[in-house]
């Protein structure tokens, strides 16, 4: 039996799962979320796609949040493509200071403006192969916008994401496009952008890096990991995080 803040090995009932067991366990996970969550959302704010995209590279090795409270005056100064691939690098670089490694990502943003201005006359494309072109986009920020501005499916594998797939004994790979090759196996492609958001949720709220709050997690019975962190419900209990506040209209 396990104890408070201990870790044991993957559980023996999971060791000898077949394919058509994880399937099966991997869905029932998920339906587990979705009710956990149902209010799952990408946690950025935007209102077009080329925002959501400038936000999505600015959310790296930084907070949502942090982001939001950013992106509002830079998109007042720079509402679209053309007017962010003229702007002054200086002046971008003191509006995005904030979010971290601001010198990379001013040259991100406006090598990505330059580019869908020059490539794709302003406009956002919808293809991931051209997304993955523009300057500081890869997959993981190709899925986001595909996923919440153009309702493409898409499976966005950030840290979280990625820490809690091999938590749940999905997939041992740690390469984010195997991993999203794998897991896209397990699922309907329609559930894909869902199942990215309730799984990044998850990991932002319960599923923690360090000390995840096992006790208080309604996945518990199904995660091989099970006692990786603290079991006694009201210790874990504490470890859970809630979400930024809702939105307002």
């Amino acid at each position: 039996m396990a104890t408070k803040g201990s870790s044991q090995p993957r559980a023996r009932k999971f060791a000898d799962e077949t394919r058509t067991g994880l399937v099966r366990r991997a869905r029932k996970m998920d339906r587990i979320l979705q009710e956990t969550y149902p209010d799952a959302h990408c946690e950025l704010d935007f209102q077009n796609p080329f925002q959501l995209l400038v936000a999505t590279v600015l959310s790296a090795q930084t907070t949502d949040v942090r982001v939001n409270l950013t992106t509002p005056g830079l998109f007042a100064k720079y509402p679209t493509p053309e007017d962010m691939a003229a702007a002054n690098p200086e002046d971008l670089e003191q509006i995005l200071r904030p979010t971290g490694f601001f010198r990379a990502k001013t040259k991100s943003v406006l090598g990505l403006s330059s580019a869908l201005v020059d490539r794709f006359g302003g406009e956002v494309p919808r293809k991931l192969d051209d997304l993955v072109k523009l300057p500081g986009v890869g997959r993981k920020t190709a899925n986001v916008v595909l996923g919440n501005a153009f309702g493409v499916p898409g499976i966005t594998v950030d840290t979280h994401f990625g820490r809690l797939v091999r938590r749940f004994g999905w997939t041992d790979e740690t390469e984010p496009e195997k991993v999203e090759t794998v897991v896209a196996g397990l699922f309907p492609r329609k559930d894909w952008t869902m199942l990215s958001h309730r799984l990044i949720w998850h990991g932002r709220r319960i599923c923690h890096a360090r000390r995840p709050a096992c006790g208080a997690c309604p996945l518990a019975k199904l995660c091989p990991s099970y006692g990786t962190g603290p079991v006694d419900h009201d210790e874990a209990a504490k470890l859970v995080k809630t979400g930024p506040p809702p939105k307002t209209t």
